[in-house]
């Protein structure tokens, strides 16, 4: 009797585990499962390529975002075959020397990675990049497709528009061609000589004028400048200033209890925002009684701050919310809300702070009084 008891407690741990990591997902049964294990193996990952000098550096900068695979250092747009570093350093073959980024479009956008690139170069020095002189370290980004080169374009005249450079934007936009992989030593040097490369950074000047030139003020989009202010502590911040659920939820994907948290039963006016950063969120008057056990909500109160990723965990798909500005993970998105969206964001109250309507000028957050007149 005792072996049988012990057995139904072990499967019911399991039963419980396996609730708090979907969290208030549906139950669904085994031939979506099975779908969707398949278009998990179908998911196929993009390609985009990059010069930007140093590809020690450019592959560091880029192997750090999540959604990218892989970031290999190579050689490309050159008119030898299989060219050495000490050709291609010394300028005789046409290639750059750059990297080929290898990652996931549901986790990360295209969008997303060109930002980041021109974040992390000097796009108007024609001549090299920093202390790496001659056309081989020059910029150019190199398109696979024409949905590549269409967003290159514009992103690059975008940069031109915003004012942030006193020259004119110089980087290429090219057709992809040929790449060839650099020799393995050059693969994951940051990693495999971390002194070495952290000299040759802090001599080059590269993230001195990166600091420099992005400490202005004028920003590359609207929604930069509209939520500007809003940023990420450091971690030792986070441990501190956060419960131990809060920094579990927010930072490693983890759930709440359902009816046993903050807000699920909040009913009084005010808004949402992230317990991280700062940033508005959600309102009161988009939330609803889901019968979940977790704040529901049927639309975001600032959209441009909550962004949707493809969750693959467990063999099926969810969609994953996450704030912008303080990359939280604060719970995921399905379309089985009420009118008029017909969406129900179920959000951890974990990730969030509410503000009360009458606190609202007091805590900054003045300009949506308005919503509750």
């Amino acid at each position: 009797m005792n072996q049988v008891v012990a057995m139904k407690t072990f499967i019911f741990s399991i039963v419980l585990g396996l609730f708090s990591i979907l969290g208030c997902q549906n139950p669904t049964n085994h031939e979506i499962i099975a779908s969707e294990m398949m278009e998990k193996q179908a998911q196929e990952l993009e390609t985009a390529t990059f010069a930007g000098g140093c590809f020690w550096c450019v592959e560091s900068d880029f192997e750090k975002l999540e959604g990218v695979i892989e970031v290999i250092s190579g050689y490309t747009g050159g008119h030898e075959q299989e060219p050495t570093y000490e050709e291609v350093s010394a300028g005789g073959t046409g290639h750059l020397e750059a990297v080929q980024v290898r990652y996931d479009p549901a986790r990360i956008t295209y969008k997303e990675l060109l930002d980041i690139f021109w974040r992390h170069v000097d796009p108007t020095d024609a001549g090299g990049q920093f202390v790496d002189r001659g056309s081989q370290y020059r910029t150019a980004i190199f398109y696979h497709n024409e949905e590549q080169k269409r967003l290159a374009e514009e992103s690059r005249d975008q940069l031109n528009e915003s004012g942030r450079f006193d020259k004119p934007v110089a980087t290429e936009i090219a057709m992809a061609q040929t790449f060839y992989r650099a020799e393995d030593y050059h693969q994951d040097y940051y990693k495999k000589n971390p002194i070495r490369y952290k000299l040759y950074r802090n001599h080059s000047g590269r993230d001195r004028f990166l600091k420099k030139v992005w400490a202005k003020s004028t920003p590359i989009t609207e929604a930069q400048s509209k939520n500007k202010a809003y940023a990420k502590p450091a971690d030792e911040v986070l441990r501190k200033n956060l419960t131990p659920m809060q920094y579990d939820v927010t930072q490693n994907e983890g759930t709440e209890p359902p009816f046993n948290n903050e807000y699920w039963d909040n009913k009084r006016e005010g808004i949402y925002v992230d317990i991280v950063s700062g940033e508005p969120l959600f309102s009161s008057r988009d939330k609803f009684d889901s019968g979940t056990g977790w704040p529901s909500f049927t639309k975001p109160l600032e959209p441009d701050n909550v962004l949707e990723r493809k969750d693959r965990r467990l063999f099926m798909v969810r969609t994953e919310v996450r704030s912008k500005h303080g990359d939280s993970h604060l719970g995921h998105v399905f379309p089985d809300g009420p009118e008029p969206t017909g969406l129900r964001y179920c959000i951890n109250s974990a990730a969030l702070r509410f503000i009360p309507r009458e606190d609202l000028e007091k805590e900054g957050y003045g300009q949506y009084l308005k919503l509750f007149e």
